[in-house]
């Protein structure tokens, strides 16, 4: 087996596009799960918004990208108060069974042919590139070393996830630390109690959910800069993969939901490549490579389990904070 490109592709996903799309999502989990306690079951459909706000923004209406990553914050902002007006006086199941269904509609929305002019319904969108790429201001050629050597339009989508990513956790810390994080945090452990305080319980929710579905849009983005918007991309699984991301860095840190998407796309990366290559060597003669891809995620899913058992609170966690939703 080719371990040296092997190890090379598990490093350069350390700032892939998709580890940086999946922190942020994350952040926007640990405001709504880790500090408010809301049970949200349907991040994709924000990370859904965010992709197609920005693109439909750009190819639609010819704006510029950074005004399409502006609408794709406005966008979840509408879709947060949609959601949370009748559903946030829900608590724990109840509250994910409703995030769940109404991930899947927005999903099917996109996926429609009624709005194919717009969205591209299978196929997707593409081609939103250039109003980005030419704001580069690095000069062509690629640049780096080792396996995080890339092109510059490459290094360009990873030094804006990057930013994002630094932005949200400086922005997480920092209102966490104030008396709304504080109210948050009550919110989280005893929402009656808060209430008899006088404090406005539905607000603060409604606000929380706001701020987190606006990482979750920006998660998005970040996730599609490189590539394209796809309506089977956001199903339901992606949001169980930003779960485990969240959970396994703890849900109720500052930091953990980055460390959490680092090493889960780690993993991810080293399972689909070790995998069909013992399948290749002839170690694993049971099964096929395609197989193969698909125990990655069983092995996920057990270490997931083990977490869940034995350091319920995540890596960085603080089992005094741990969160049980009523």
């Amino acid at each position: 087996m080719d371990w040296l490109t092997i190890f090379g592709n598990t490093a350069s996903s350390l700032i892939g596009p998709a580890t940086l799309g999946y922190a942020l999502a994350a952040i926007g989990l640990a405001v709504h799960f880790g500090f408010a306690g809301l049970l949200n079951m349907g991040i994709a459909a924000y990370m859904a918004i965010g992709a197609y706000g920005y693109a439909i923004s750009i190819l639609t209406f010819g704006l510029p990208w950074w005004v399409g990553v502006i609408i794709a914050m406005i966008a979840s902002v509408v879709f947060s108060l949609i959601l949370g007006i009748p559903t946030l006086r829900l608590r724990g199941d109840y509250l994910a069974i409703v995030t769940i269904a109404a991930a899947e509609i927005v999903r099917l929305l996109f996926l429609s042919t009624t709005f194919d002019e717009y969205t591209g319904s299978a196929d997707g969108l593409s081609g939103y590139h250039n109003s980005f790429r030419e704001s580069n201001p690095l000069p062509e050629g690629t640049y780096g070393f080792g396996p995080w050597e890339y092109t510059h339009n490459a290094w360009w989508v990873r030094i804006i996830g990057i930013l994002l990513v630094a932005l949200a956790v400086l922005i997480v810390w920092a209102i966490m630390r104030s008396p709304w994080g504080r109210v948050l945090r009550g919110i989280r452990e005893d929402e009656d109690a808060v209430r008899a305080l006088g404090k406005n319980v539905f607000s603060y929710k409604m606000q929380a959910l706001i701020l987190g579905g606006i990482f979750g849009s920006l998660g998005g983005i970040v996730y599609a800069l490189p590539s394209s918007v796809n309506p089977g991309v956001y199903v339901t699984s992606l949001t169980f993969f930003v779960w485990t991301a969240l959970l396994l860095g703890g849900a109720a840190t500052i930091f953990g939901p980055v460390l959490g998407a680092i090493i889960y796309w780690v993993v991810q990366t080293l399972l689909s490549n070790i995998l069909p290559a013992l399948v290749t060597a002839g170690v694993l003669p049971f099964m096929s490579t395609s197989q193969a891809q698909t125990l990655r995620f069983i092995l996920v899913g057990v270490a997931l389990m083990l977490l869940v058992i034995f350091r319920p609170q995540g890596i960085l966690g603080n089992k005094k904070e741990l969160t049980f939703v009523k």
